[in-house]
């Protein structure tokens, strides 16, 4: 009889725990709506023309779909300036990326998975510097790369990219769970290197890890603002958020309103963000296999 009884409360039990909250879905739809509608209203905006901009509500569609043509204004302004600032960003942000991803890689692997004196006290640094604003390190950093004469160049803007603490952390944690100590000592014993272990064993295992870094690394560096804003004074080597800050500076400069155009640093704004979309979509099963991973082992 007892037996029986469990059998009947577990279904009940079970959609007790299975039923959604309400109060976290009301959550998740606010949360979601707070970050798609400033999108909604980009992609809205650029479809306007500039007078639209200013005659109808944020988010209606104007009276004359113009998105082509503010396209093609965007491309052709300046010569074309604009083609040039969107490769910049992506040879920024796709170097630093890719390096910063290596880097911290390298050393969270290295302090999860080797003993070395200071080992502790370096990643103490590590940790203290993830605390430092990275605002508070553009003017030393200016300083350091006027006096070995890289300032205006693009190593200006990549090198202090390359470096991200916080992936460092990140690595290290992801590290201690992926990579079985059992596992780099087989291919010891199979007379593999110590550098032949970390590249051709646990780089397999950290690559959700990896991902997630290189992910946070981009997107930290085709976002960054002051650091190329006091690195570089040549507009050809102008990233886009300097170069639409630019533009957003010469229409305000004659008072703004509808005399002045911003069709194109809008156009231009929604363009910049859709790569960044792109590259979310095609490594996000990576991301999210990382996540299970984690979910898992936890």
């Amino acid at each position: 009889m007892t037996t029986t009884s469990a059998l009947r409360r577990t279904p009940r039990s079970a959609k007790k725990y299975a039923r959604p909250s309400t109060f976290f879905t009301i959550v998740g739809i606010v949360a979601l709506v707070y970050f798609l509608a400033p999108l909604l209203w980009l992609v809205l905006a650029s479809t306007k023309t500039n007078s639209g901009l200013f005659d109808s509500f944020g988010f209606a569609l104007g009276g004359k779909f113009n998105l082509f043509q503010n396209l093609a204004d965007v491309f052709t302004r300046q010569d074309g300036i604009f083609g040039r600032w969107l490769i910049n960003t992506v040879v920024y942000a796709g170097i630093s990326g890719i390096g910063a991803c290596l880097l911290a890689t390298a050393a969270g692997y290295a302090f999860a998975k080797y003993r070395f004196p200071g080992g502790r006290g370096l990643f103490s640094v590590v940790l203290g510097a993830i605390m430092i604003p990275t605002t508070a390190l553009a003017i030393p950093t200016f300083l350091l790369f006027t006096q070995a004469g890289l300032t205006n160049t693009p190593l200006a803007v990549i090198l202090p990219s390359m470096v991200n603490p916080f992936g460092v952390y990140l690595m290290k944690v992801y590290a201690e769970g992926a990579v079985d100590d059992s596992l780099m000592e087989a291919a010891r014993i199979d007379g593999a290197s110590e550098f032949r272990v970390f590249w051709q064993v646990s780089m397999r295992l950290l690559t959700p890890g990896m991902i997630t870094v290189l992910l946070f690394s981009l997107v930290a560096t085709w976002n960054n603002y002051f650091l190329p804003l006091i690195m570089l004074n040549n507009p050809d080597l102008f990233p886009l958020t300097v170069g639409l800050s630019q533009w957003q500076s010469a229409a305000s400069a004659g008072g703004g309103g509808a005399q002045a155009d911003f069709t194109p640093i809008i156009t231009g704004a929604l363009v910049s963000v859709i790569p960044l979309i792109v590259v979310f979509l095609f490594l996000q099963r990576y991301w999210q296999s990382g996540l299970a991973t984690g979910g898992v082992k936890g």
